[in-house]
């Protein structure tokens, strides 16, 4: 088997790709000219594959660099997307593990140092804080170098074709600003706020008094200082705080911005109807996240954004997040899909990592900057390919009288 690595990698992606695969034996197979390459390095990384045979297996490869992929990321894994582990019938991905079992005998293959699996009850305060952490306490000098100086961690709205990044994450916390309504004196109440971009636009821009909160820590120690420096102090704040602990109410708005995915199918209805219960009648929600294309099949998300990204993240289907909505009281009144805008927030990002790669892993090192490539690259894809999207839903709690203040036509 070992003068057939590149034809074993093969058979896992296809033969049909524009992929060339090469293996530490000198093996080879595909187009010789092809800008696309996978590099199988060490018999590691058929390890990996054979003790998990799918996405986490051939992730766990790559994070380690045991597997490593030639030309820009979300290209190669563009051509790859039709074809993975997963599509293989049951029983001829059986045959691949017998026949990769020599190897994963001789070769020990150690989780990858920054693999992470959550301890505790599912959604219980703790856990949640420690997923959070995992993902969002990495550094905020990562971050800023992913992000740009916007440090908006969410889908963009790309308001024409040749936009940047930061006119988009400027155009995405204006459009929140406008179908939330938000006017000067307003209270705001930004869940899940990152490092504080819409608490800050929204008081910057529109004279609003508003209150983020995030289970992370660096976060929020990140957003209270820009914050000072912005000389908002008297208009914005950003608390470490779970959403469920926040002790004020009756806001005039609520934006929830990419908290929704980490909330999980059980607690829906308790997080809508924490929502509704901080809001005043006429007061609006708008709920951005993203979703599964329909509500039917897994709520989990990748394994390898499970071990690696998001830790007990959940998607869900739009039509089951507006019921959920409409069950604890909100009259929905908007929503649109914005996956295309996602593909391009994304792709931003991959290219900033790629510009601040060598900074990058000395900040975070070479396994967590893997992890990150990967995953963006891949969520790239995903957003292109129908796989996931992004959506914005734009609720109000109506009054006594059943009255909505909205406008007869959308104003944003």
């Amino acid at each position: 088997m070992a003068m057939q690595v590149a034809e074993l990698f093969q058979s896992v992606i296809g033969p049909d790709t524009s992929v060339r695969v090469t293996g530490y034996d000198g093996s080879a197979v595909g187009p010789p000219d092809s800008p696309f390459g996978m590099r199988v390095r060490t018999p590691r990384a058929l390890a990996y594959l054979a003790s998990s045979p799918g996405s986490l297996g051939l992730a766990r490869a790559y994070v380690t660099g045991d597997l490593e992929i030639d030309g820009e990321m979300s290209a190669v894994l563009r051509e790859l997307a039709d074809v993975t582990l997963h599509s293989i019938p049951k029983e001829q991905r059986v045959k691949l593990v017998r026949s990769l079992l020599g190897v994963r005998l001789r070769n020990r293959a150690p989780i990858p140092d920054v693999e992470y699996r959550p301890h505790g009850r599912l959604h219980s305060k703790r856990r949640d804080a420690g997923a959070i952490a995992h993902h969002y306490d990495v550094s905020n000098r990562f971050y800023s170098w992913v992000l740009g100086p916007s440090m908006a961690y969410t889908c963009a709205v790309y308001p024409t074709e040749h936009a940047t990044l930061e006119e988009a994450q400027r155009t995405k916390h204006e459009l929140v600003a406008r179908k939330l309504g938000l006017k000067p004196d307003m209270r705001l109440l930004d869940v899940g706020c990152g490092w504080g971009g819409m608490v800050m636009h929204a008081a910057a821009e529109h004279g609003v008094k508003a209150l983020g909160v995030t289970l992370s820590r660096r976060q929020a120690e990140w957003a209270q200082k820009e914050i000072v420096e912005r000389g908002l102090t008297e208009l914005a704040e950003v608390r470490h705080l779970d959403y469920r602990d926040v002790p004020e109410t009756d806001f005039d708005a609520i934006s929830s911005i990419g908290l929704t995915e980490h909330i999980g199918e059980a607690q829906l209805p308790a997080y809508f109807a924490a929502l509704y219960a901080k809001l005043k009648p006429g007061a609006r929600l708008l709920n951005h996240c993203i979703t599964q294309p329909t509500s039917h099949g897994p709520k989990q998300v990748d394994a390898f954004i499970d071990r690696y990204v998001f830790p007990d993240g959940e998607l869900h289907g739009i039509g089951r997040l507006v019921d959920e909505m409409n069950q604890q009281g909100f009259e929905s009144r908007h929503e649109e899909n914005l996956r295309e805008h996602y593909a391009r927030t994304l792709y931003g990002w991959c290219t900033n990592l790629d510009d601040h790669w060598d900074e990058a892993v000395r900040e975070v090192g070479e396994q967590r900057a893997r992890v990150w490539r990967l995953y963006m690259a891949a969520c790239v894809v995903g957003f292109e390919r129908n796989n996931i999207q992004l959506h914005q839903v734009l609720g109000v709690k109506l009054d006594d009288r059943g009255e909505a203040f909205m406008p007869l036509r959308p104003d944003w």
